[in-house]
C-alpha cells in the first residue's frame, strides 16, 4: 500500500500475488524455434541484448586501442635497448677488424659470434664477398638458422653501409623452435682487405610477448566482466521498468475478458507507481461505464420486448377492424376507400416491425433457437424468387440462376429464408434494373449462396452502418418494398446462429454482392466457403475494407443500402 499522506493511494483493491504465466518465459526455457517470437515480444530481450552488443563493441575498441598503444609501446622500448646494443656490439667488432691482420680479425668475428651464444642475441655474420678462401664462411650463432633474416633487410644492408636497420622476425633454430625476434643488421669492412661483412644481431622477443600476453588476457577478462556487468544492470533497469508494464498487460488482458474488478498493485510514489495510479482510475471509470451501459442495455432490450408484446394486443383489435373495413371498401367513397388502403398498407408494415423488434429481442437475450433439418438451398432460392415475381417484373431485371448442383446443409429453413429474402429483395430493389445472378455451391463441410446485383454499390463512408438497426443509405428513397429497417440485421443474427459467415463486397457503380456461407452440418467450423470473396466479374479491386465477416469483431463495410427487409 501507499504510505499515509501521499495522493497515490489506488482507487480499488489491488491484485495480490504474482501471475508468473502472465510474464514470457526465460529464453535458456524457451524452443531455439521460438527465439523469434521471443524476441519479438520481449522488449527486455532486445534491451538487454542491444546494450550486451553495443558494449562488446565499445569494450572491443577500447581494448583495441590500449592494447595497441601498449604493445607500441613495449616493442619500441625493446627496439631502442636493441638498437643501443647493437651499436656497441657493431663499434666493438669494428675496431677489431682494423687493429690487426686478416686472421686476427677473422677469429676476433668468430670470437664475437661465439660469445652471443650465452647473450641476450644471437648473431649472424655474412661476406658480402672476399679476396681468400679464409673469409669465405658464415658465422652463426649456434642452433640458429640464418634464413631467420628477412632477405628484404639483408638488400637494405647490402645497399647502405652507413645506416644500422632492423625489422621483425621470426627466429629460428635448427631444431625446427621459433620465437619472435627483432633483428638489427649493418655492414662492417676491413680496411686491410678491403673486405665487406653482413653483421645481423637477433634479439629475442620472447619476454616483450609474454608481457603482452599477460596485459592481452587482462583485458580480455576485464573486458568481458565489463560487458557482463553492463548486461546485468541493463537486465535490472529493464525489469524494472518492464515488470509494470508487464502486470498492466495482464489486468488490461483480464478486463478485456470480462474481469472488471482487477486493478495493478501500486507500490512507491515514483512515476510507475503514478502510472498505476492512473491505470486503476481508468479501470474504475471503465468499470463503471460498462456497468451503467450493459445495465442500460438491458432496460433498453426489456424496454423493446415489453412494448412489442404490449402492442400485439391492441393491434389486433385494430387489425380486426381494418379487415372490416377493407371488405367494405367497396361501399365507400373514392377518398375512404383510398384511406383504407392505406391503413392496410401501413398495419402491415407495423405488423411486420413488431414481428422483427420480437425477433431482435429474441436475439439480445440470447432466447434464439434453431430448428434444423436437410433441406437443399436451391429450393429455399426458389421460393423467395416466387414470392419476390411482382417486385422483379415491376423492376424490370434479369435473373440468372446458377445452380447446377444440389447444394444440401442441415439449417433452419425459415430462418436461411429470411435471410435470401432479405438479400434478394435488396439487390432487385437496388439493381437499377440491371441483371441479377444468384449462385449456389457446396464442398465437403460447407454450402454457400451468393446474390450479385449491378446496381449503385456500396460507399465507403457508409461502411460501418450496413447492417445497423434501422439505418436507410438514403432517406430520402422510397421504400417500394415496405421494409422495417431491420433486416440485414436479424440476417447478420441468424447467420451467426448457425455459426456460419455473411461476407460482402461492393463498389460505387459495380454493384454489391453478399455471399452467405454455412456448415453443412452442425458444430463443423468453417474454414474457407466454396464461393469467392468477391464476384469474378469485378473490373476492379477493392480494398479489403469493404468485406464484412459475421463472427469478426470488425465489420468493415462499405454501402448504400439500408436494412429494408
Amino acid at each position: 500500500m501507499t504510505p499515509a499522506g501521499t495522493d497515490l493511494e489506488p482507487t480499488a483493491q489491488p491484485v495480490t500475488g504474482t501471475d508468473w504465466h502472465a510474464y514470457p518465459k526465460p529464453i535458456w526455457r524457451t524452443s531455439p524455434k521460438h527465439w523469434p517470437d521471443f524476441w519479438r515480444r520481449s522488449i527486455q530481450a532486445r534491451i538487454v541484448t542491444g546494450t550486451l552488443l553495443m558494449s562488446a563493441v565499445v569494450v572491443f575498441l577500447v581494448g583495441w586501442v590500449m592494447m595497441s598503444q601498449v604493445t607500441d609501446g613495449v616493442l619500441e622500448s625493446r627496439r631502442e635497448t636493441a638498437h643501443a646494443e647493437a651499436a656497441a656490439q657493431v663499434n666493438r667488432a669494428q675496431a677489431e677488424l682494423n687493429a690487426g691482420d686478416a686472421p686476427a680479425a677473422m677469429e676476433a668475428v668468430s670470437q664475437l659470434v661465439s660469445n652471443s651464444n650465452g647473450g641476450t642475441f644471437k648473431a649472424v655474420v655474412v661476406p658480402i664477398d672476399s679476396v681468400s678462401s679464409s673469409t669465405q664462411a658464415t658465422w652463426v650463432s649456434s642452433g640458429v638458422d640464418p634464413e631467420s633474416v628477412p632477405q628484404v633487410l639483408r638488400s637494405s644492408v647490402i645497399a647502405d653501409p652507413s645506416k644500422l636497420f632492423d625489422t621483425y622476425t621470426t627466429l629460428k633454430y635448427q631444431d625446427g623452435s621459433t620465437e619472435p625476434a627483432l633483428v638489427v643488421g649493418t655492414q662492417l669492412r676491413m680496411e686491410s682487405t678491403n673486405e665487406r661483412f653482413q653483421m645481423y644481431l637477433l634479439f629475442s622477443l620472447t619476454p616483450q610477448a609474454e608481457v603482452l600476453g599477460v596485459v592481452q588476457r587482462a583485458l580480455l577478462t576485464a573486458g568481458l566482466l565489463l560487458v557482463l556487468l553492463l548486461g546485468a544492470v541493463a537486465w535490472l533497469v529493464t525489469r524494472q521498468v518492464v515488470t509494470p508494464v508487464r502486470m498492466a498487460r495482464r489486468i488490461a488482458e483480464r478486463l478485456a475478458a470480462g474481469r472488471l474488478e482487477e486493478r495493478m498493485q501500486v507500490r512507491g510514489t515514483d512515476d510507475l507507481a503514478r502510472l498505476a495510479v492512473s491505470f486503476n482510475k481508468m479501470a474504475s471509470n471503465l468499470q463503471q461505464q460498462i456497468r451503467r451501459l450493459e445495465e442500460l442495455s438491458r432496460l433498453q432490450r426489456r424496454f423493446v420486448s415489453d412494448v412489442s408484446h404490449e402492442l400485439r394486443t391492441p393491434l389486433t383489435t385494430v387489425r380486426m377492424a381494418a379487415d372490416l373495413l377493407h371488405e367494405a371498401k367497396d361501399d365507400f367513397d373514392p377518398v375512404s376507400r383510398r384511406s383504407v388502403e392505406l391503413m392496410q398498407n401501413e398495419l402491415n408494415r407495423f405488423e411486420a416491425l413488431l414481428a422483427d423488434l420480437l425477433e431482435i429481442s429474441r436475439f439480445d437475450a440470447g432466447a434464439a433457437a434453431l430448428d434444423l433439418e436437410d433441406v437443399d438451398l436451391r429450393d429455399i432460392v426458389a421460393r423467395v424468387l416466387e414470392n419476390h415475381e411482382t417486385l422483379l417484373a415491376r423492376k424490370g431485371a434479369e435473373m440468372l440462376l446458377d445452380m447446377p448442383r444440389p447444394c444440401r446443409a442441415q439449417v433452419d429453413s425459415r430462418r436461411i429464408e429470411r435471410i435470401l429474402r432479405n438479400l434478394i429483395g435488396n439487390a432487385i430493389e437496388h439493381s437499377e434494373g440491371r441483371p441479377i445472378r444468384i449462385t449456389t455451391a457446396s464442398d465437403e463441410d460447407a454450402a454457400a449462396v451468393a446474390v450479385r446485383d449491378h446496381g449503385i454499390g456500396f460507399r465507403a463512408e457508409e461502411a460501418d452502418l450496413v447492417f445497423s438497426r434501422f439505418w436507410r443509405a438514403d432517406p430520402a428513397r422510397a421504400r417500394t418494398t415496405g421494409g422495417t429497417g431491420l433486416g440485414l440485421s436479424i440476417a447478420l443474427e441468424d447467420a451467426r446462429l448457425h455459426g456460419g459467415r455473411l461476407d460482402a463486397w461492393g463498389s460505387p457503380g459495380e454493384g454489391a454482392y453478399f455471399r452467405l456461407t454455412l456448415p453443412r452440418r452442425p458444430g463443423v467450423p468453417l474454414i474457407g466457403s466454396p464461393l469467392p470473396t468477391r464476384p469474378p466479374d469485378a473490373s476492379r479491386v477493392v480494398p479489403d475494407i469493404n468485406l464484412v465477416e459475421v463472427g469478426s469483431p470488425y465489420q468493415k463495410l462499405t454501402g448504400d443500402r439500408g436494412g429494408a427487409e
